[in-house]
Protein backbone atom coordinates (compact mmCIF):
# COMPACT_ATOMS: atom_id res chain seq x y z
CA UNK A 1 0.00 0.00 0.00
CA UNK A 2 1.29 3.83 -0.77
CA UNK A 3 1.62 5.80 2.01
CA UNK A 4 -0.59 8.65 1.36
CA UNK A 5 1.81 11.54 0.22
CA UNK A 6 3.16 9.52 -2.84
CA UNK A 7 1.67 9.36 -5.64
CA UNK A 8 2.74 6.59 -8.06
CA UNK A 9 3.37 7.71 -11.92
CA UNK A 10 2.59 5.52 -15.17
CA UNK A 11 4.44 6.25 -18.07
CA UNK A 12 3.84 4.93 -21.40
CA UNK A 13 5.33 5.75 -25.27
CA UNK A 14 2.20 7.60 -27.21
CA UNK A 15 1.61 4.75 -29.82
CA UNK A 16 -1.98 4.08 -31.21
CA UNK A 17 -2.40 0.83 -29.38
CA UNK A 18 -1.35 2.12 -26.19
CA UNK A 19 -4.27 4.57 -25.85
CA UNK A 20 -8.06 3.73 -24.19
CA UNK A 21 -10.55 6.35 -24.28
CA UNK A 22 -12.93 5.05 -22.01
CA UNK A 23 -9.15 4.29 -19.23
CA UNK A 24 -10.71 5.54 -15.85
CA UNK A 25 -7.73 6.16 -13.76
CA UNK A 26 -7.91 6.89 -9.85
CA UNK A 27 -7.12 10.38 -8.67
CA UNK A 28 -4.57 9.01 -6.92
CA UNK A 29 -2.38 7.70 -10.04
CA UNK A 30 -0.56 9.97 -12.37
CA UNK A 31 0.13 9.31 -16.17
CA UNK A 32 2.39 10.58 -18.45
CA UNK A 33 2.35 9.79 -22.04
CA UNK A 34 5.54 9.80 -23.50
CA UNK A 35 6.21 10.96 -27.31
CA UNK A 36 6.14 7.87 -29.92
CA UNK A 37 9.57 7.62 -31.43
CA UNK A 38 11.49 8.85 -28.10
CA UNK A 39 13.17 5.98 -26.86
CA UNK A 40 15.90 9.01 -24.41
CA UNK A 41 12.32 9.32 -22.32
CA UNK A 42 11.67 5.68 -21.64
CA UNK A 43 13.62 4.12 -18.79
CA UNK A 44 13.16 0.81 -19.65
CA UNK A 45 15.01 1.54 -22.66
CA UNK A 46 17.64 2.92 -20.82
CA UNK A 47 18.24 -0.22 -18.94
CA UNK A 48 18.36 -1.98 -22.36
CA UNK A 49 21.30 0.50 -23.14
CA UNK A 50 22.92 -0.12 -19.75
CA UNK A 51 22.52 -3.75 -20.40
CA UNK A 52 24.46 -3.62 -24.07
CA UNK A 53 26.92 -0.85 -22.77
CA UNK A 54 28.36 -3.25 -19.80
CA UNK A 55 27.72 -6.67 -20.93
CA UNK A 56 26.49 -7.14 -24.46
CA UNK A 57 28.27 -5.16 -27.16
CA UNK A 58 31.41 -6.33 -28.78
CA UNK A 59 31.06 -9.65 -28.41
CA UNK A 60 31.32 -12.87 -30.18
CA UNK A 61 28.34 -15.66 -29.68
CA UNK A 62 28.90 -19.34 -30.46
CA UNK A 63 25.33 -19.76 -31.14
CA UNK A 64 21.43 -19.09 -29.99
CA UNK A 65 22.12 -20.20 -26.58
CA UNK A 66 25.19 -18.37 -25.65
CA UNK A 67 23.08 -14.97 -26.55
CA UNK A 68 20.39 -16.06 -24.43
CA UNK A 69 23.01 -17.04 -21.33
CA UNK A 70 24.35 -13.73 -22.01
CA UNK A 71 21.45 -12.01 -21.74
CA UNK A 72 19.91 -13.87 -18.40
CA UNK A 73 23.69 -12.85 -17.24
CA UNK A 74 23.34 -9.45 -17.83
CA UNK A 75 20.09 -9.19 -16.35
CA UNK A 76 21.30 -10.85 -13.31
CA UNK A 77 23.93 -9.00 -12.37
CA UNK A 78 21.89 -5.54 -12.91
CA UNK A 79 19.11 -7.38 -11.04
CA UNK A 80 21.59 -7.60 -8.01
CA UNK A 81 21.81 -3.91 -8.00
CA UNK A 82 18.69 -2.29 -7.31
CA UNK A 83 21.07 1.20 -7.08
CA UNK A 84 22.49 1.26 -10.79
CA UNK A 85 18.49 0.32 -11.76
CA UNK A 86 16.74 3.04 -9.87
CA UNK A 87 19.57 5.60 -11.15
CA UNK A 88 19.48 4.21 -14.50
CA UNK A 89 15.75 4.75 -14.34
CA UNK A 90 15.26 8.53 -12.38
CA UNK A 91 14.78 11.25 -14.34
CA UNK A 92 14.72 14.87 -13.14
CA UNK A 93 11.05 15.13 -14.39
CA UNK A 94 10.15 12.36 -13.00
CA UNK A 95 11.37 12.59 -9.48
CA UNK A 96 11.10 16.45 -8.54
CA UNK A 97 10.72 17.04 -4.60
CA UNK A 98 12.71 13.97 -3.58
Amino acid sequence: MLRARLTPLFSWIGRGWHTAGNLNVPGNITLILLPSRSPELNPVEKIGQYLRQNWLSNRNFEDYDAIIDAGYDAWNKLFAQPETIKSIGMRDWAHAGQ
